[in-house]
């Protein structure tokens, strides 16, 4: 059974776009079309603002927590064309720095795992996906992936720095050999993962295509080095699909429907545990499924809007007859 056991009022004056939890679980950021980023405390079930962040001149469409052992470090994108980094100094939150290298609507930020120091994905509508890496006293190197997506990119999501089947192989001791990867989704209806060369240059190693209309999300799922990757994707085209790569070497992607809804689909995201992934759409729902013992995906709940009932089905499709 799944249950609302918090729910946070808070006060932005324009639709919410982004919500997330930090590491410990202690922290919500949310972002809105109101240009501000807040900073909540809600351990407990409590909610305390600890922070109202102004510094965008748009919607500000995501936000993303860097990985404690850097400090407590949030990044925002917005409309504005911009990417802020703010960081937790003496219990006041601070613009630390500002990237300005887009000439479109920045959609989409995520940090990489933390294995890899401080390095942010941020994807625009100009096409262009930039990393930025932190390279001490407070500086940050640019690479920029033009042209990454033909109109626009919408999300990125990198990859776990777990190598996929490590659990049974990695002899013990032995440094694991770490490949920087992430996906990315576009408005050219396609998701495309990209690999750091031994260069430092970006790559583009494949190109995913089951959407007919623009992605909206992309999410890597967590690992724990069992042999099989895999990414959700969804889509303007209402659709949910599981990629699976059962072996890297090949780099073999395969579709799997997760489920069609009767609107846009905006994110997905995955559990800690990747077994259960969350999905919310244009109907106003979120939705979560986990995958049966037979390889189906099924719904496992149904929050609805603002009332915060729940109702549990094991049936796909149940939820759109609700």
């Amino acid at each position: 059974m799944v249950s609302v056991i918090n729910t946070v009022d808070t006060s932005h004056e324009d639709m919410i776009h982004d919500a997330q939890m930090d590491y410990y679980g202690t922290r919500l950021a949310t972002c809105s079309s109101d240009r501000s980023v807040k900073i909540f405390d809600v351990r407990n079930g409590g909610q305390i603002l600890i922070a109202d962040l102004r510094g965008h001149e748009g919607p500000v469409w995501q936000v993303a927590w860097a990985h404690p052992m850097y400090g407590n470090i949030l990044a925002s994108c917005s409309y504005d064309r911009k990417v802020i980094i703010w960081k937790e100094e003496n219990g006041t939150w601070e613009k630390t720095h500002e990237h300005t290298g887009h000439d479109s609507s920045v959609n989409s930020v995520c940090w990489a795992p933390h294995d890899y120091g401080l390095i942010l994905a941020c994807g625009s509508s100009d096409g262009a996906i930039s990393l930025l890496t932190y390279t001490g006293e407070g500086q940050w190197e640019v690479k920029k992936i033009n042209n990454a997506h033909t109109i626009g990119c919408n999300a990125v999501s990198w990859a776990p720095a777990v190598v996929p089947g490590s659990l049974i192989d990695q002899p013990s001791g032995q440094k694991p050999n770490y490949i920087k990867k992430f996906a990315s989704g576009g408005c050219d209806n396609l998701i495309k993962l990209w690999k750091e060369e031994e260069d430092g240059q970006w790559k583009e190693e494949q190109k995913l295509e089951a959407h007919s209309d623009w992605v909206r999300d992309v999410a890597w799922a967590p690992s724990i080095g069992l042999p099989t990757s895999t990414i959700a994707s969804c889509s303007q085209d209402g659709r949910v699909f599981i990629w699976t790569c059962d072996d890297i070497s090949s780099n073999t992607w395969s579709p799997k429907l997760l489920h069609k809804f009767n609107d846009v689909v905006w994110h997905v995201s995955w559990s800690i545990t990747a077994n259960i992934l969350a999905v919310s759409g244009g109907d106003n729902k979120v939705t979560l499924w986990k995958e049966s013992v037979d390889g189906q995906w099924v719904c496992i709940s149904d929050v609805n809007k603002g009332q915060g009932s729940v109702s549990t089905s094991v049936t796909e499709g149940q939820q759109n007859e609700q």
